[in-house]
């Protein structure tokens, strides 16, 4: 039996939360409260509505796109996020994770390990509403960093650079 993820809402065809057209999951809970938070709603944990993660990958096959997945922030729901992103990598899907923590603080957790090596970029860090700029790409605040999880140690992060 597959586990149980907290979903508001399931976009199919997005180009806002990474590169190219993508399926964004956006999962219910949020602590980090950062003012001007372009989602408010999707702080409450009890949001949206209870998904297994065969229904959320049978979504997300169905359209056949890569995948972000967003919030509120996934890494409150680590169990069941780990598995869904097991079995999408299983399919040859490109993850992208969005969180308001800094990959810093995510690497030293051991219940994170496996999530963060089947995440191929993770766009870190709170949204701070006075470093806004819309100029850049992916992400809201001057802080917040694309990190390319395929190159990056605990030791070293390294950026993820748009292959275009």
């Amino acid at each position: 039996m597959s586990k149980t993820l907290r979903v508001i809402d399931i976009i199919d065809g997005t180009t806002v939360d990474g590169p190219g057209f993508r399926t964004s999951v956006y999962l219910a809970g949020c602590n980090h409260g950062c003012p001007g938070c372009h989602n408010p709603q999707s702080w409450d944990h009890a949001a949206g509505r209870d998904m297994s993660v065969d229904e959320v990958v049978e979504i997300i096959d169905e359209a056949d796109f890569p995948v972000t997945l967003s919030g509120g922030d996934p890494i409150y729901q680590p169990e069941a996020v780990t598995e869904l992103c097991r079995r999408l990598k299983q399919s040859g899907r490109n993850i992208w994770l969005y969180t308001g923590f800094c990959i810093e603080t995510l690497y030293g957790r051991e219940e994170l390990s496996e999530l963060l090596g089947l995440v191929d970029v993770v766009v870190d860090g709170p949204y701070i509403a006075d470093q806004r700029d819309t100029s850049l790409l992916f992400r809201g605040s001057a802080n917040q960093r694309l990190i390319d999880m395929r190159r990056s140690t605990p030791s070293e992060i390294a950026l993820w650079e748009p292959e275009w």
